[in-house]
């Protein structure tokens, strides 16, 4: 609103003058764009009655609006008055606008509300999960060991569900919202963490310390196994009532053989049908060093004669071939040098009491075992009598069974096995079935492949020996202890035979 004080002798052309910043009456010189007139009406002594046309121009009225002023005359006889202007018409256009405005604002603050207070809820269940596994990474992280399986996948999936629906929140929420950066800053470092973890396993820490417990359970079941001394169950000897090997003890090492280290190849055993029963006959027969040749050999007639090197006789012969002797009823079997015949000699007289040839028997290490050369033909004793394992060409050097008169050597029946013989590091028979050995490494054998000469059955199986050096040279089962004697790189080695009982 502006004062204007104008002269009554120039009310023709009246003209506002500009607004100054004080409040007091000032004559107007421009009126901007309001325009004013006046005009006399009357006059008497001291007021004069004068109306203002004020001419404005208006978004909403084009019409002139009046007034009436009184005005007074000065000392000097001029008539002046005051008249209240305007700044400016009231803006009715914009005030409309800002209430349609503020309605909108006022609409869309009262939705953003309400998602708001959706959002903040589904946020404190949320908080309430990433407290549950922040408790579980804690617990990972202050136990060393935890056996309860921890799964990174289902926590990466609950991380990530959380981590989408903070993004939703911060794109829908106009702003910074300090509650949801802080937690999507929790929910990122609760990532790092979890993957953290997970690089941390790469070698399977937490499998390999559940499958210690695994371990730990077993050895304490085998403890107390143990302390039940509960003996393998006995089969009288000769008994073939069990259901074949189902396990082997740890080596137990008697001695080194009687001609020294260098004699790495040969056999030894114990008689399982001596003539005479009171008396044991333990035989060792180390091979030349060149791994071939049989030339002597010693008896004893007690283990504890074995032990102290007190040999019964030393003898020697011309010649056998190879490490595949065996000791039955007191007569020694082996392959005649460089040849497939056959040799049985008496063990009380050393004289060789016949020979004989195998027919087709592959010779002159043509298919000998894996490790083991010049033992084309092995000669095996179990509770059914005197065998020999060898391979013919016919059979392209798969093993063959024989079962043979101790007497007359002559050959009684024979097996065709589909197992080739140089795969095979050694065998033995026992109730008729052949069992097969193959090495693993330096130190493991294994028992793998079985032949059942009773069903004409072969099989699969898988028992584990442990040698004490690298090269099984022979294997020799005696029925009478149920023990498998071993010639390992020059030493004399025995195992004991676990058997499975038939249910009854």
């Amino acid at each position: 609103m502006r004062i204007l004080h104008q002269s009554c002798t120039n009310l023709s052309r009246l003209k506002a003058a500009p607004e100054r910043q004080s409040p007091a009456l000032q004559p107007a010189s421009q009126p901007g764009p309001d325009q004013l007139r006046a005009v006399q009406t009357g006059r008497n002594d001291k007021f004069l009655t004068t109306s203002f046309l004020f001419s404005q121009t208006s978004n909403t009225s084009h019409k002139p609006a009046f007034t009436n002023v009184t005005g007074s005359l000065d000392d000097h006889g001029k008539c002046q008055c005051s008249v209240y202007l305007p700044d400016t018409t009231f803006p009715v256009q914009k005030v409309e606008r800002l209430e349609i405005t503020a309605q909108a604002l006022a609409e869309k603050f009262e939705s953003e509300l309400s998602k708001v207070s959706q959002y903040t809820k589904v946020i404190e269940l949320f908080e309430k999960k990433i407290q549950n596994l922040t408790i579980k990474v804690e617990h990972m992280e202050k136990n060393s060991v935890s056996y309860t399986e921890l799964d990174f996948q289902l926590l990466k999936m609950e991380i990530t569900a959380m981590a989408g629906l903070v993004t939703q929140l911060k794109s829908t929420l106009v702003g910074s919202n300090v509650i949801v950066e802080q937690l999507y800053v929790e929910i990122q470092n609760l990532t790092i963490m979890v993957n953290e973890l997970e690089s941390l396993d790469k070698n399977n820490i937490l499998a390999i310390r559940r499958e210690i417990v695994a371990l730990q359970g077993r050895l304490k079941e085998c403890e107390e196994i143990r302390n039940q001394t509960v003996s393998p169950p006995y089969f009288p000897p000769g008994s073939c009532n069990h259901g074949g090997i189902v396990n082997i003890s740890q080596p137990y090492v008697i001695q080194l053989n009687w001609r020294g280290f260098s004699y790495k190849y040969g056999a030894w055993g114990r008689d399982s049908s001596p003539l005479t029963p009171k008396k044991d006959l333990y035989w060792v027969a180390p091979l030349n060093t060149d791994g071939r040749v049989l030339e002597y050999y010693r008896i004893h007639n007690s283990y504890d004669d074995l032990l102290l090197l007190k040999p019964t006789r030393e003898s020697r012969i011309s010649y056998g071939d190879g490490s595949g002797t065996e000791v039955y009823k007191n007569s020694m079997y082996f392959n005649v040098h460089g040849s497939r015949d056959m040799y049985r000699l008496d063990l009380n007289t050393n004289n060789v009491v016949l020979r004989k040839t195998l027919p087709n028997a592959a010779f002159n290490n043509r298919f000998s075992y894996a490790g083991t050369m010049w033992q084309d033909i092995d000669f095996a004793v179990d509770e059914n009598g005197l065998w020999v394992i060898y391979s013919t060409e016919a059979s392209t050097g798969n093993i063959v069974i024989s079962k043979l008169n101790e007497t007359s050597l002559d050959v009684l029946n024979t097996w065709q096995t589909r197992q080739y013989r140089p795969s095979v590091s050694s065998a033995f028979i026992i109730c008729g079935v052949l069992y097969a050995t193959r090495s693993v490494n330096t130190r493991k054998e294994e028992i793998f492949y079985t032949y059942d000469t009773n069903t004409g059955k072969e099989g699969k199986i898988s028992i584990i020996l442990d040698k004490i050096l690298e090269t099984i040279q022979s294997l020799n089962y005696n029925s009478l202890d149920r023990k498998l004697y071993v010639y390992n790189d020059g030493y004399l080695v025995r195992y004991d035979l676990v058997f499975q009982p038939v249910p009854h």
